[in-house]
Order: structure tokens, then sequence, then C-alpha cells
């Protein structure tokens, strides 16, 4: 029987995930490492960090599974989307890669769109320019960091310096590189109109293939770091967005996920290339050969619930460590003590800055409407409230593009809780499902190694053979009326605000 490897390079850590043939676990290992903030709203890691917990955690996978390291069929990789790596003329590390969340480059944000054109770029490329994305990061580095930039012969994204560190090979694949401004979604390719507008060499670029597709193949240096076989093929994988889809099953027309990790992404599968005009949300290659997804991405949706939890959750994590269980579990069955809509509170999640549907790095997370009979069970369900209304954000754009919304998967930290997967069918006024996958984008890529492998013919082969809806939750009539009457409010708090964001952040 094959056994198939995932890789899914986080913000927090690196996952590693060992399967079979039939979708079965096998083992689970995650490694942390620091993220470092030298400035506010910066966010930045050493790419040696997600190596060597990459290695660690593959090692562990096949210690804890038994399994030897020949008699892995095929690798998958997984990662965080966006980051930069600058790495010099002897390949090693130039400066600390500058990750998805970081909001430091409006300014050349603002430079790329004024150079191409706005309406130009999202022809070119199906996406504006935002500070999450790669193409800033590199002019960032160019304008601010000159010599490291003159020392630069390659630039990789995260999990594509972990493939380097495993293989030896320069190479990514199109759901990935659909993330960095610099890529041609609509036809699969680096965008040479766009790299010749911004000047950027497409030698520093690396390869690009199909998620399926086989990109190189286990060192005989890697194999003594992680115990795997010398030769195991690695496939082009993917961003940890399309991944995970794969591992949801979002692989056809109308089955639309909503995955509540640090940040919150709602995303839909298309055949065809659809872009928002006004260029709110993303439009990307899919991890499936010849096809496309439309995703909208709150940064800090289940970051909020985190921030929360570790900045007045004091209470709740002693409690939760005296019963044993998931001080968000705590959380949760306070939240249920607050009445659906906390008598008029509002949660706007904006702790980073917010991507979809307002493009403002400035934004900021605040509490509107507390009153004296505010209490901890209401600011709890609020921020779950909020976190919810900003993934309708999402899901109201997918369907005005024309996408039709037939099932929503949800997964994540919201699909654990059965109060928050209530809150979020309620709030979307559509029932919710869960799957018996829930390991997310190391699950996916797993597969995507299975059909490399020859495992399976197609990803969407792949995804029946092992995925299953476990579980529905139905909205009910009634509270998603009352939340739909809040969810219009809540949209125009953030235009009421946004002048005060812009003029909090020239303060910092």
């Amino acid at each position: 029987m094959a056994h198939l490897l995932g890789i899914d390079v986080g913000t927090t850590g690196t996952k590693a995930l060992l399967i079979d043939e039939r979708g079965s676990i096998l083992a689970s290992a995650t490694e942390e490492y620091p993220l470092y903030s030298p400035r506010p709203l910066w966010s930045e890691q050493d790419p040696e960090d997600w190596w060597q917990a990459t290695a660690k955690s593959i090692r562990r996978v096949l210690r804890g599974a038994k399994v030897r390291g020949d008699q892995v069929a095929g690798l998958g990789l997984s990662g965080q989307m966006h980051g930069s790596v600058f790495l010099g003329t002897d390949h090693s590390v130039l400066r600390p890669a500058i990750l998805w969340n970081d909001q430091r480059t409006a300014e050349e944000c603002a430079e790329m769109t004024n150079t191409i054109g706005a309406k130009r770029l999202i022809r070119l490329t199906c996406n504006p320019a935002l500070t999450g994305f790669t193409a800033p990061k590199i002019l960032w580095v160019r304008k601010h960091e000159p010599r490291v930039y003159e020392r630069t012969v390659r630039i990789l994204l995260p999990k594509d310096y972990v493939r380097f560190r495993l293989t030896g090979e320069f190479a990514t694949e199109v759901s990935d590189a659909s993330g960095t401004l610099l890529f041609d979604v609509r036809h699969r390719r680096w965008s040479t109109p766009v790299l010749n507008a911004l000047k950027i060499e497409r030698a520093l670029l690396p390869d690009c293939f199909e998620s399926q597709e086989v990109s190189g193949k286990v060192s005989q240096t890697a194999a003594k770091e992680t115990g795997l076989a010398v030769d195991t093929p690695v496939v082009g994988g993917g961003g940890d967005q399309a991944a995970g889809a794969v591992g949801n099953g979002i692989v056809t027309t109308g089955v639309i996920s909503a995955t509540m990790g640090t940040s919150g992404v709602v995303f839909a599968f298309s055949d065809e290339v659809k872009t928002d005009p006004l260029g709110r949300a993303h439009t990307f290659c899919h991890a499936v050969p010849g096809k496309w997804h439309v995703m909208g991405v709150i940064l800090a949706a289940g970051g909020s619930f985190r921030w929360f939890r570790d900045a007045l959750g004091a209470e709740e994590i002693r409690e939760a460590k005296k019963r044993k269980v998931d001080p968000y579990e705590v959380l949760c069955e306070e939240a249920a003590q607050a009445p659906a809509g906390c008598e008029g509170l509002f949660f706007l999640p904006y702790l980073t800055g917010e991507r979809t549907p307002h493009a403002d790095p400035h934004a900021r997370a605040c509490w509107v409407g507390i009153t004296p009979r505010t209490g901890k069970p209401e600011l709890i369900r609020s921020l779950l409230e909020g976190a919810t209304y900003a993934m309708r954000d999402s899901l109201e754009i997918i369907r005005e593009m024309g996408i039709p919304v037939k099932q929503i998967r949800v997964s994540g930290g919201g699909a654990r809780s059965g109060f928050w997967r209530q809150l979020q069918a309620d709030i979307y006024g559509h029932s919710v499902v869960t799957i018996n996958a829930s390991e997310g984008p190391a699950f996916g890529v797993a597969l995507l190694a299975g059909v490399g492998a020859g495992v399976w013919k197609s990803v969407e082969e792949a995804c029946k053979a092992t995925i299953n809806v476990t579980s529905t939750t139905r909205s009910s009539r009634k509270r998603a009326a009352l939340y739909d009457r809040r969810y219009h409010l809540f949209r125009s708090l953030y235009p009421a605000l946004k002048g005060s964001f812009s003029n909090i952040a020239g303060l910092v």
C-alpha cells in the first residue's frame, strides 16, 4: 500500500502528515517556530526555522507510523502564501522572510498601481496590488535594502524554499505563484508585461509547475536529514488555501469552503477565470489543473479569538486546565450565554488591517456599542459574530460574481465548535457541513502527491476516494433574519470609521 506525505509550512509551525491510499491518517506531527515583528505591523520569519521544523516533523511521522522512508511514494508541499525568501549566489538566505500579514508595503502597492494602472493590473494578474502580496515586498527590499537586492539571485515563496532544501530545485506551482502579483493567472505563467513594468528579472523567479506534477526528487543530503529515501518524488503542491481546498474536496462547482484559521478564507471553485472588477476578492489558479478559484481573505478571523484568549481569557484558561479541555471550548460556552446579536454590540475583526473587501492596512479592530449591560459573554459572542460577518462579506462577493453556492464546507477552529458552526449557518443564511478530513493543506498536498505518484488518476478522483460529509448544521430562519439585519449594520461601520483608522495609523 502506498504511503503519501504532506508538508504544510504554516505561520506558526510546520506540519507533516502521513496517509495511506484510503486517506487514513497514519501519523501527524507539528514543529513550531517564532514569528518576529521588528516594527509595528511588520511580520518576519527565519527560513532556516522552516527547514529545521520540516526535517524534524518528517522524522517524527515516519517514526510514529513505523514507516521506512523508502515506503513513501510521494511528497507534497503546501505553505503560507506571499512570503519572500531572498537567496544570494551561494543560495544562502540574505534577510528574514517577509510574510503574508506584513503591512509595510503600502507605498510600493501605490507605486505598482500607478506604474501599471489599476484596471490593467487586474487584467494582467486578476488581482489588485495589496500589501500582503509578494511583488510589493520585492519592490520594498529593492528600495530600502538595495545591497540585499543587488546580491539576490533567486526569490522563493516559503514552501518553495523548503522544496529547494529537499530537492536542490528552484520551482514553484501555479496556485502559490498566483499570489505574487507577477503571475498571469489567466494563462498560468509568469507575466512578462508586469515583470517588465516593474523591472524585475525573470531569472530571479523559479520555474512553475501544475500542482500535481513532479517538480524534483529528494536529494542525498535531505534524505540524511529527514529519513526519506533518495529520489522520493516531490510534486508542485499548492499555496495553503488551494491545498486546503483540495483537502476539503473543493474541486467542483457550487461547493464552497469557509475556513477559520488565524485568517479566515472563503474559497470557491471555478471552471473558468472570474474576476471581481473592484478587486475585492482574489482570483488564483487552483491546484486542480486547468481550473481556478475565487477567494476572500479575512486577516484576523480566528486570530481575533486567539488574541482575546491570550489577552483577556486568563480566567477561562485556568478553568480549561481544571476541566482538561480546550480554552476555546470554555470561551464558546460563555459566549452562548449572551443573546444573539449581543444587544447591538459589534466587533470589527481588523486586528492586522484587512484584505477582503477593504484592502486597508490601516484598519483596526474595535467594539462598537458597549453599554453598562455589556459583560464578558457579550464581548466574546460579538467577537465571533464579527469574524463571521467579515466572512460573509466574501461570500456575498462570490455570489455577486455569479458563482453558485450549493454547499458550504466549514473547517478550522470555527468548525470544531458546535456553537460557532451554528453561528456560521445563521449568519451565512445557509446550512454548513463538515467532512471527515480535517487536516487541511497537509492532507490536500498528500492527495496531490498521490496523483503525482500514480495512486489516483486525477485530483477529483483522489478527493472522491477519500472525502465524505460527516455532519450538517442547518440555519435557523428566525436567527438568520435577525443576523441579516445586523449584518447590513455591520457593513456600515467600516466606512464610518475608515478616516479615523487612517489617522490612528499616522500616530504610530
